[in-house]
């Protein structure tokens, strides 16, 4: 999944993902056979998935499976509609990690606990703990995750060396300001992050620098903390870097932009998910394949500043066809489903960031060894549950699993966008900021 794929909207008072569209439910409960609608976002991997569904149909007669794979936007407006009014047309849908807790929660998704432990070869401890805990409540699993990502400082190593710069594993923000500062030429920026507004845009990676210098959305009580120093030093650092050393018009920057700059050789280094590395190093598609490192993302007070981020299969507590729909998600996210899509399709379409066990893989290590390595660590590093300095009311890094919170984050993007393009102070931003959030915070008192 793509980062850019990280914006949802709110309905029925409770966020609403990436979840299905319309599809026809089974046959009658005396029929044996029984059609699945599973509806995804229409990424490689959902793809992916779909050409290989032949060998689950073949594995288990009488069940067939329809893909319903639609851009975000029409899919989110259709699951609006369809979950506020309980209309259960869906049997296996793609949820983020940013919706499960609240699903949960809710009751909108089945309890899997249950089949996931009971299912010894499915390995249900073999996924990577800190996305199963993302993905809980309560000790409750409602989804098991496709894939996974954490973000990652990515830099153009022939640049560095040029420079006479050298970079450490967990490098910090300061250190990084100053290679990205003596890495800053008119032909290349020293370091692209992105500015445009929106939760899952702008605050995606800012969020994770403001949590490393101490700062938090709120506190243990649902205080607002936009306007406290450590938040506020924290969007003064990001902005201040972009004016020094970032990529030009970098409002109009996010995922896609900054792909495409560093993998055509006009940055030095990007910080942001680690999905974006087996694309750098794709040497159809990329300059700099083959010239790239990878390290943690930067810190500064914290140990760990990496976000984290899961698209996961889960069943509707609606599902018509509970007991397939279970078959199907344990198929496409088992640890078989893993070496199905790397004998056929290749070891770097491998879902990452799931499962332990495919970093042992020893075709999916050759072929994925620049950028396989990092991303298991950095996502068995980073906490959920604490990724800041303090403890926080809810689970989740680069986002609060809230209802408000995709408008409360868009709002305030837009505030701190207008910052980065200098029509206001960080500090005003964050003044105005602060009230935008308190008005969702009251509500979870």
């Amino acid at each position: 999944m793509l980062v850019k794929k990280r914006l949802l909207i709110l309905g029925a008072g409770l966020v609403v993902t990436t979840l299905a569209l319309s599809g026809c439910a089974g046959a009658g409960a005396k029929s044996q056979s029984v059609t699945l609608t599973l509806a995804t976002v229409n990424n490689p991997q959902m793809k992916d998935m779909e050409q290989l569904k032949g060998t689950f149909e073949k594995e288990n007669p009488g069940i067939k499976v329809n893909f319903v794979q639609m851009e975000e936007g029409d899919l989110r407006a259709a699951v609006t509609a369809d979950v506020a009014s309980g209309a259960g047309q869906y049997d296996v849908v793609t949820v983020g990690a940013y919706e499960v807790p609240q699903w949960g929660a809710q009751g909108w998704l089945k309890d899997l606990t249950s089949t996931l432990k009971n299912d010894k070869s499915y390995d249900v401890g073999d996924i990577l703990p800190p996305v199963r805990d993302a993905l809980s409540v309560d000790g409750k699993q409602y989804a098991v995750p496709f894939y996974g990502e954490s973000s990652i400082l990515m830099y153009n190593k022939e640049m560095f060396a040029n420079a006479g710069l050298t970079i450490s594993d967990h490098p910090t923000w300061q250190e990084v300001a100053a290679d990205a500062k003596a890495l800053n030429t008119p032909d290349h920026a020293g370091i692209c992050l992105r500015g445009k507004p929106g939760w899952g845009d702008l605050f995606a990676p800012l969020t994770t620098v403001v949590q490393t210098f101490g700062g938090a959305w709120y506190d243990s009580k649902w205080k607002a903390q936009v306007n406290s120093p450590a938040f506020v030093e924290g969007v003064n650092f990001y902005v201040d870097l972009l004016k020094t050393a970032g990529e030009k018009d970098p409002v109009s920057n996010s995922f896609t932009e900054c792909l495409n700059q560093l993998s055509a050789g006009k940055v030095a280094m990007w910080y942001d998910a680690s999905v974006a590395a087996s694309i750098l190093e794709d040497p159809k598609t990329s300059k700099v394949a083959g010239k790239m490192g990878y390290v943690h993302a930067p810190v500064y007070k914290t140990k760990e500043s990496g976000w984290l981020w899961s698209w996961n299969l889960a069943v509707p507590k609606t599902s018509k066809n509970a007991d397939a729909a279970e078959k199907f998600v344990k198929w496409a996210t088992s640890k078989d489903y893993q070496q199905l899509v790397g004998k056929t399709l290749g070891w770097t379409r491998v879902p990452p960031g799931a499962r332990t066990s495919t970093y042992s893989i020893p075709e999916y290590k050759e072929a994925a060894k620049a950028f396989a390595p990092i991303t298991l660590d950095v996502m068995n590093s980073v906490n959920p549950k604490q990724p800041g300095l303090k403890p926080q009311p809810w689970v989740g890094i680069q986002y609060v699993t809230i209802p408000e919170f995709q408008d409360v984050g868009n709002q305030v993007a837009q505030l701190v966008a207008d910052a980065i393009a200098g029509r206001t102070t960080v500090k005003d931003a964050l003044d105005k900021g602060q009230d935008i959030a308190q008005a969702a915070g009251d509500k979870q008192k």
